[in-house]
């Protein structure tokens, strides 16, 4: 009887938002851009803040610079046009205390929106040019009937993130229509015993105080609650997937003995720091067990993730097994492959390198030798990942700038061996909270010592008006014998952004500004053979200026290069600006790079300000998390993770680690309940990860 009630209460949760009072077939297309679908969904679809409408504060105690919600009527507007036919739209607003201006620019139409004597909320920064008002505000209008709805005020009302054509009280009040008729159809999917350990509210009473809370400590208690359970569920995937790999799969135990690994630290040509042997020794254990090894590698720029990589390489390859290293750029490949050849070659190792550069002949004859196990070690591109492409005997797959892969295609290499040694590397570093939340299914080494030497390089982010200062800089780097990097977000010149482009300026700098010197262009629309010849040339010293666009993002090696110029620097992510300043400061004189930009939203300047503060990766990384936020930052369908709705990895940090405990206590004693299909838990593990959940069944 209880199940044939579950399975009611679970088909009531699963139907279609439509057949919902007020929904309908018209209205559902519309809330599935909110990515409502369900009866569920519409459960399940959180406020992004709230406001305390059962106590508006006075108009005339709001505070310049903060972030203030008020309420009163509309006691006048106009449009008037200003210079470059553009035009504002102000609304004065007031209550009992004072007036407040409401200004909108270029919005002409919201003139249609307002009508006198209109009861408004607002919410918004408030600003002083003059007159208090806030710039662009949200804003609600109350009908007559609604001015004492509970639902829409005199309480702590729910503020939803919307699309343009879904208005916050209809939601407002479709969310509470769906509380009051469908709550009781919510079950308790985590364990009882953890839920009363840790003093959580039950998950009817979170969700009914996470949309109408009764106060805010009620509120803060819904938020621990729901917070907890995605960070558990995400805990539990990773771990069982985890589990899956160290239980199911025998690998291959590679020796670490032998002469060949003696060979190479004799070849050395410097000494390693001990946070590389630290990892080396990681990577040496993981290796030589009989489980695969799946380890990420992250470190800065120039921290020496790559002779780390050999060294991994080698033990692969003394063991008589291949090795695989694929990169996401043809240039960064070459640069692998010229690496990886002077140093393993006099030890005997061969090293191949397959991009979709090669010509069809040259591309076939490598193609059968990798399949005939002539090369130990093979470098490429997406090339790899080729149907054609066969492995006599791949033992180690080394992914570059994993972040520039999807999940398919790092499975897609996996898939043309039988349980080989994988390891990621990432020059993205990122914090140990996100670390264990993306990559909580593989072990993670960190290298966050530079090798001695290194000159930290000096940002400097100056205007438009000092680019007459900044050539004479360039003029006398260039003097001195030093090559620079100018970099643009554009390789032509766009009608519709006002950019300057790589082309154009490249023209200008050939013919005009650096005549005397010698300028070379480098952008992905080159073909590969003329990309390669202009790096050949710029790494032999043949320019003295390379302009061009993020071709050079990732991985290019020019010591002598040490000035790095990055126009409109605002169009640039921070990780990107700090990936491409990483491509000088790897020889031995001062480097600088150059940051040239207008910017002025709060975020472009938010990126500059991090980039001149500090040169430390994994401090980048945290500024970068606070400026974007997890989900852009790392864009999760790209990495196989769920939208987490609620959780904020950054600002959640204590519940993060509660969950990721509770989970691997939960998975030690119970890992085969968990993957009965009539368990709660798995249901709810099933709706976030289908393809975890439906390998999990096939064991």
């Amino acid at each position: 009887m209880d199940n044939i009630q579950a399975v009611k209460k679970k088909l009531v949760l699963s139907q279609s938002a439509q057949f919902v009072k007020g929904v309908g077939p018209l209205r559902v297309k519309t809330l599935a851009k909110l990515n409502i679908h369900t009866v569920k969904d519409l459960l399940f679809y959180f406020p992004r803040r709230y406001e305390d409408r059962g106590n508006f504060k006075p108009i005339k105690k709001v505070i310049i610079g903060q972030l203030e919600t008020v309420r009163g009527r509309v006691l006048s507007f106009d449009t008037r046009r200003i210079k470059g036919n553009r035009t504002i739209f102000t609304l004065a607003l007031g209550d009992d205390s004072g007036v407040i201006y409401a200004v909108w620019f270029n919005q002409p139409y919201m003139k249609n929106v307002f009508a006198m004597d209109d009861d408004v909320i607002l919410y918004g920064k408030v600003d002083f040019y003059g007159k208090i008002q806030i710039n662009s505000p949200e804003y609600e209008i109350l009908k007559p009937d609604e001015a004492h709805d509970p639902v829409h005020t005199g309480r702590i009302v729910p503020i939803y993130p919307l699309k343009m054509d879904i208005g916050q009280r209809y939601l407002r009040k479709l969310i509470k229509h769906s509380l009051d008729h469908y709550l009781e159809n919510v079950r308790e999917f985590i364990p009882e015993d953890i839920v009363k350990r840790n003093s959580f509210l039950g998950i009817k009473q979170a969700l009914l105080n996470i949309h109408f809370p009764e106060n805010f400590s009620r509120l803060e208690q819904s938020r621990d609650r729901l917070i907890f359970d995605e960070f558990f569920l995400l805990q539990l995937a990773l771990g069982l997937k985890r589990k899956a790999l160290k239980e199911t799969k025998k690998g291959i135990k590679f020796k670490l003995k032998s002469g060949l690994i003696e060979q190479f630290k004799k070849a050395l040509p410097f000494e390693l720091t001990n946070a590389q042997k630290n990892v080396i020794k990681e990577i040496e254990t993981d290796m030589h067990q009989a489980q695969p090894m799946n380890r990420l590698l992250q470190g800065d720029v120039g921290s020496g993730k790559t002779i780390v990589s050999i060294w991994a390489i080698v033990v692969c390859a003394q063991g008589g097994y291949q090795a695989a290293l694929m990169a996401p750029t043809e240039i960064l490949a070459m640069q692998h492959y010229e690496t990886l050849h002077k140093i393993l070659s006099p030890l005997g190792i061969n090293v191949t390198v397959l991009t979709s550069g090669l010509k069809k002949k040259e591309k076939e004859i490598i193609i059968q030798d990798i399949s005939a196990d002539k090369f130990r070690v093979i470098v490429g591109t997406h090339s790899l990942i080729q149907d054609d492409v066969k492995f006599k005997k791949l033992g180690l797959i080394i992914v570059d700038e994993q972040h520039k892969f999807g999940v398919m295609q790092r499975v897609k290499l996996h898939q043309k061996a039988i349980m080989p040694d994988v390891l990621v590397m990432s020059a993205t570093p990122i914090p140990r909270t996100l670390a264990i939340t993306v990559y909580g299914d593989l072990d993670i080494s960190t290298i966050r010592e530079l090798p001695p030497g290194r000159t930290p390089v000096e940002t400097y982010w100056i205007s438009e008006k000092k680019r007459q200062d900044l050539y004479v800089f360039l003029k006398k780097k260039i003097k001195e014998k030093n090559q620079v990097y100018v970099v643009y977000p554009l390789v032509e010149k766009s009608k519709s952004i006002d950019l300057k482009a790589a082309t154009k300026m490249y023209e200008h700098f050939r013919d005009d500004v650096f005549a005397e010197n010698r300028v070379g262009l480098l952008h992905g629309r080159m073909k590969d053979l003329e990309k390669k010849q202009v790096m050949q040339l710029f790494k032999a010293g043949d320019l003295d200026i390379l302009v061009a666009t993020t071709v050079i993002e990732v991985g290019i090696d020019v010591p002598n290069a040490s000035v790095i110029l990055i126009e409109h620097a605002e169009r640039f992510g921070l990780s990107q600006l700090h990936q491409l300043r990483g491509r000088v400061g790897r020889g031995k004189t001062q480097a600088y790079c150059v940051l040239l930009s207008e910017g002025k939203s709060e975020d472009a300047v938010k990126r500059l300000n991090a980039m001149t503060k500090t040169t430390d990766g994994f401090k980048i990384a945290e500024y970068d998390l606070l400026i974007r936020g997890p989900g852009e930052f790392f864009g999760t369908r790209q990495h196989g993770m769920p939208e987490l709705k609620i959780a904020n990895i950054i600002t959640d940090t204590q519940q993060l680690i509660l969950a990721r405990k509770e989970a691997s206590e939960y998975l030690g004693q119970f890992s085969q309940e968990i993957i009965d299909p009539r368990n709660l838990l798995f249901q709810e593990l099933h709706n976030k990860f289908p393809q975890n959940s439906d390998s999990l069944l096939a064991r």
